[in-house]
C-alpha cells in the first residue's frame, strides 16, 4: 500500500524549475533514498511534501499530519528551552496520550537523559541531531522524512542512530524518505533509491544492484557519474 504518492511535482522560482515533474511513491515499511548533488531539488521536494513550500504544479498524497514527522541537521529545536521542555512541547503538539512515558523513552533511547535539563542551544551539533531524531519519533509516525539525519554524528553514534531507525521501521512498518551524501549508509539502509539531478529523477533502483547494472563498482561511483553527467 502506498503511504506517500508524489505526482508530477513542479516548483518554479524566478522562472527556473528547481523541481521538474518529479513522481514517485513510497510503500509501507519501505526506506527510499532520495539522492543527488547539492541544489538538485531534494530538500525542496521534502519541503513540499511537508507543506512548507507550495508546489507550482503536481499532487501530493500523504497521511494525516499527526502520522508524519521530520528530522534534519539544519532544523534545530528552540535553543533557549531545555531538552525536556522541547520534547514536552512537541508531545503536546502531537497530542501524545502518555507524555511523561514518551519523553522518558525518547531521552533514554537516544542517550539524552544526562542532558534533559540542559538548554538545547548549548548542546553539541551531534547531541542536537540526536534530539531532533528523538523528537521525530515521539508520535510514532507512519511516514518519516529524514534529510541528512546522521551528517553531524561520529561513526559510532551514527551507527546507533541507523540501527534505532531500522528497528523502528521493522517494528512499526513505517515508511521513510531518507536523503544522505553517505553512499555506504544509503546502500545499507535503503530498499530503493532515486537519483535526482536538476530537479528531475534520472535513475531509480535497488542501491545494491543499481551500480552493477550501470557498469559502476559501487553507489558512490555511480553518484559521481550521475552528478557529472548532469552538470
Amino acid at each position: 500500500m502506498a503511504i506517500l504518492e508524489v505526482k508530477n511535482l513542479v516548483k518554479t522560482y524566478a522562472g527556473r524549475r528547481v523541481v521538474d515533474g518529479v513522481s514517485f511513491s513510497l510503500t509501507s515499511g519501505e526506506i527510499l533514498g532520495l539522492l543527488g548533488p547539492n541544489g538538485a531539488g531534494k530538500t525542496t521536494t521534502i519541503d513540499m511534501i511537508l507543506g512548507l513550500v507550495e508546489p507550482t504544479e503536481g499532487e501530493i498524497l500523504i497521511p494525516p499530519k499527526e502520522h508524519v514527522n521530520f528530522a534534519a541537521t539544519y532544523a534545530h529545536l528552540p535553543g533557549n528551552m531545555s531538552v525536556r521542555e522541547n520534547l514536552k512541547i512537541f508531545s503536546y503538539l502531537y497530542e501524545i496520550a502518555d507524555r511523561p512515558a514518551a519523553i522518558a523513552h525518547a531521552l533514554k533511547a537516544f542517550d539524552l537523559e544526562k542532558f534533559a535539563n540542559h538548554r538545547t542551544g548549548f548542546l553539541s551539533s551531534g547531541e542536537q541531531t540526536r534530539l531532533g531524531i528523538a523528537k521525530s519519533l515521539l508520535n510514532h509516525p507512519q511516514l518519516l522524512l529524514l534529510d541528512e539525519p546522521t551528517a553531524s554524528l561520529d561513526p559510532s553514534t551514527a551507527e546507533d542512530i541507523r540501527r534505532h531507525l531500522l528497528d523502528y521501521v521493522r517494528t512499526e512498518h513505517a515508511s521513510v524518505l531518507w536523503t544522505s551524501h553517505d553512499m555506504t549508509e544509503i546502500t545499507r539502509v535503503c530498499d530503493r533509491v532515486l537519483f535526482i539531478s536538476r530537479g528531475k529523477i534520472v535513475l531509480e533502483g535497488n542501491p545494491r544492484e543499481l551500480p552493477q547494472q550501470q557498469g559502476k563498482k559501487d553507489l558512490e561511483e555511480l553518484f559521481i557519474h550521475v552528478a557529472h553527467e548532469n552538470l
